[in-house]
């Protein structure tokens, strides 16, 4: 049976910050796991969110594969390697949108601490805004055999996270 250890669970204060971080993640898990509730304080109804891994801005680290749904707008789209220096377009509400709406992000990443082979990551994130209801689901490939010990999040086009957003981190063994 899977364990879900609670590795950090943060609230984000008065003001807010430019972006959330975990840094000096032990390897002792087997998977992690990330739940995040947030919105940004970009003047429009939602904001893309970008995820980095080990700090690497190194577009040739990241691919994604991603499929979204906006209103009864469908889209997907393939972003390869070189394309940007993070996994991108992970829609949450920002200040526009309708008051106290907060986005869903979660993030899993099997077997992140592995050294020989690249890291898988799956992960869906769901908005509302004035416009609808968008979700997404995106296969992530970090190109990179390091063991995975930071996890960033941060507004796209921002320029804060803002207070109430909520950044759960879980490390999971025996699954």
């Amino acid at each position: 049976m899977a364990a879900f250890t609670v590795i950090e669970h943060d609230e984000i204060g008065s003001g807010g910050v430019a972006s959330w971080s975990e840094t000096g993640i032990s390897a002792s898990y087997d998977h992690l796991y990330l739940e995040a509730s947030m919105r940004s304080d970009r003047v429009s109804a939602e904001d893309q969110f970008h995820v980095r891994l080990n700090g690497s801005t190194d577009a040739d680290d990241y691919s994604s594969t991603r499929l979204t749904q906006e209103g009864s707008s469908v889209d997907s789209g393939r972003y390869a390697t070189g394309d940007f220096g993070y996994w991108a377009y992970f829609h949450q509400p920002a200040a526009s949108a309708v008051a106290d709406t907060f986005g869903a992000l979660t993030m899993w990443l099997p077997n992140y601490a592995n050294t020989a082979n690249f890291k898988q990551a799956f992960i869906s994130s769901s908005s509302g805004s004035t416009s609808g209801v968008g979700v997404a689901v995106t296969a992530c490939l970090f190109h990179s055999t390091s063991a995975v010990d930071q996890i960033t999040v941060t507004p796209l086009n921002g320029p804060n996270i803002v207070q109430y957003s909520t950044f759960t981190l879980y490390g999971v063994t025996g699954a």
